[in-house]
């Protein structure tokens, strides 16, 4: 009898996420940038009452559920928050029950559980960089999460259901 194989990644996608928050907590937007070769795609949305991690959980989130086959994916972020709980943080997290050293819950489980299913799929190489540094995907990131959060702050919707817009090219 044969084994299953994990399906091959489909193809190279490069991300770029950010999250936004006015007040911490307060209305929230995120935004992420997919490339796959000369196609790129904008996604974005809000969240009424949330944080910024939560925003930037939510940036990647949205990111890799987007993807519709498993992919190598180079994924970059300005959130050390997320790029240290995806490879530091979790395995131990997930050992303890997501419990913190101290014996206390893991802020954001839900999310953090989330992106683990949602990275588990793909081939994701995490890469941090300096937030509002001049590289141009990021800045893109950042507006799309600002301009996300500015159009969620006429929307009615709950704290933990974020709204999504999305448009490609």
């Amino acid at each position: 009898m044969n084994a299953a194989k994990p399906e091959e990644p489909a193809g190279q996608v490069t991300i770029y996420t950010d999250g936004a928050c006015r007040g911490n907590p307060g209305p929230g937007g995120w935004g992420a940038v997919l490339i796959y070769g000369a196609h790129r795609k904008e996604l974005s949305g809000s969240a009424p009452k949330t944080t910024n991690n939560r925003m930037e959980l939510t940036a990647a989130i949205e990111a890799l559920s987007a993807l519709k086959r498993p992919c190598t994916v180079e994924l970059f972020t300005d959130s050390e928050y997320l790029k240290k709980g995806i490879q530091s943080w979790l395995a131990r997290w997930k050992k303890r029950g997501f419990r913190t050293v101290e014996g206390g819950p893991v802020k954001n489980q839900d999310l953090w559980v989330k992106l683990d299913e949602l990275a588990s799929r793909h081939k994701v190489h995490w890469h941090w960089v300096r937030g509002h540094a001049g590289n141009a995907l990021n800045e893109l990131c950042d507006y799309l999460a600002r301009k996300a959060l500015e159009k969620g702050l006429g929307k009615q919707t709950s704290p933990d259901s974020p709204a999504r817009q999305g448009s490609g090219a």
